[in-house]
């Protein structure tokens, strides 16, 4: 085992794996889980207030005057851009743990794997239970081919992080050129006409279950919604897992530990790669601005591989201004120090509020107020985080994943 590299941002002060105390942690992660959170909020909001199959598909036609200007909005400047710098973050904190496992000289493996089995399980209730647009499954999944790049030299991580990502804009491109050829082979009405079919059947049977069915019902359409989210795994996972991995190069590179080291590089993304990821992200928008539900063509897949490649640039865009106004956002800690279950808790009041099994607002919020109301929930959320951190140590599920992981039950209070 190689010794630990003198950058390395974790404090080896305990020859035991243990949570972390609040004074080794670094601060930035923190804020930027904050920051990401209320991103992963905007981003979410449409697709907890209606039918997962009609959010995430562009700028949706349906939206008329504001609401449709806030539609746009939300496309091109947040959604792909703040999930990407929080599986970013997962990756941090990967690497992380693991140096702080070689520093106290313990077996890391057995313990990412409870970690991971625990994320599992967490997820999995949150999809079933909750919300089928649960990300968590998917990071427990990835989680386990990041653990073979333990090893890799730290140089090599930008590299093939991006390279990894990039996959998932190729399997786009691919994709639709083998749907085109399927079009022409059978013709391009009847494939597409079946195609929208499907899709817009799949956006009923969310909307009944939903907005006017009862728990029962939303339990069997979330696992339905489940299957298909895992059969999409092949594009989204290559992303995630790329993102992990320049989110370990950034940990063990000390570019978080310590950001005034990295002031050159940090000045590039902020004035270089964020405006770029703009103007494609933009290009991307205007080339083909909305995918209807069941359709995909060499066009619509070429428009969104440029996306993909945008919402990167911008995601570490993102992360430079927040690292540069850190003692300003300082306020987002203690909301990023409870990430997993804020994250959920923002599922379950939506959920709540709008499902017909809770208040019954399906499809009733405009778009131009959703955004409002999840700035509003956010806030409320910052205030939850500092009042409960004031006397406990984590989170109530940051508490019982890190009971999975470590085989026993961290103290909870302060």
């Amino acid at each position: 085992m190689s010794a630990l590299p003198s950058e390395s941002p974790v404090k080896p002060v305990s020859p035991t794996l243990q949570p972390v105390a609040a004074g080794d942690r670094i601060e930035v992660i923190d804020i930027l889980r904050g920051v990401a959170l209320l991103g992963i909020l905007l981003m979410n909001m449409e697709a907890l207030s209606g039918p997962l199959d009609l959010a995430f598909t562009g700028i949706d036609p349906h939206w008329q005057g504001l609401d449709y200007w806030v539609d746009a909005a939300v496309y091109v400047l947040v959604q792909g851009k703040f999930f990407t710098l929080f599986s970013l973050l997962f990756g941090a904190g990967f690497a992380i743990m693991a140096q702080r496992a070689e520093a106290a000289r313990r077996d890391f493996t057995t313990f990412y794997l409870r970690r991971s089995g625990g994320l599992l399980l967490i997820g999995l209730c949150h999809a079933l239970l909750v919300w089928s647009g649960d990300i968590l499954v998917i990071y427990a999944l990835v989680s386990l081919p990041l653990l073979a790049t333990r090893e890799a030299p730290q140089r090599w991580l930008p590299a093939m992080g991006v390279a990894t990502y990039l996959c998932a804009a190729a399997m786009m491109l691919l994709l639709g050129a083998m749907l085109g050829l399927v079009g022409q082979v059978e013709g391009d009405s009847g494939a597409l006409g079946s195609a929208m079919a499907q899709g817009q059947q799949t956006v009923e049977l969310q909307r009944q279950a939903y907005g006017h069915g009862s728990f029962g019902q939303a339990v069997a359409q979330r696992a339905s919604d489940l299957g298909t989210a895992l059969s999409g795994a092949l594009i989204i996972g290559p992303e995630v897992l790329g993102m992990f991995l320049l989110g370990s190069w950034f940990a063990r590179s000390g570019a978080l530990a310590d950001p005034a080291r990295f002031e050159r590089l940090y000045r590039w993304l902020r004035r270089g790669a964020l405006p770029v990821g703009l103007l494609l992200m933009l290009i991307s928008a205007s080339w083909v601005p909305y995918l209807a539900p069941g359709t995909f063509t060499p066009t619509t897949g070429a428009a969104y591989a440029l996306s993909s490649v945008a919402s990167l640039l911008m995601c570490l865009g993102y992360l430079a201004w927040i690292v540069h106004w850190r003692h300003r956002l300082r306020v987002l800690a203690p909301m990023g120090r409870m990430a997993l279950t804020q994250y959920i808790l923002q599922s379950l009041v939506c959920t709540w509020l709008f499902y017909g099994y809770g208040l019954g607002a399906f499809e009733t919020m405009p778009r131009a107020w959703q955004v409002p109301f999840a700035v509003a929930l956010f806030a409320l959320q910052v205030l939850l985080s500092h009042a409960w951190l004031r006397h406990f140590r984590f989170g109530p599920l940051e508490w019982i994943w890190r009971a999975m992981t470590y085989g026993r039950w961290p103290a909870l209070r302060r």
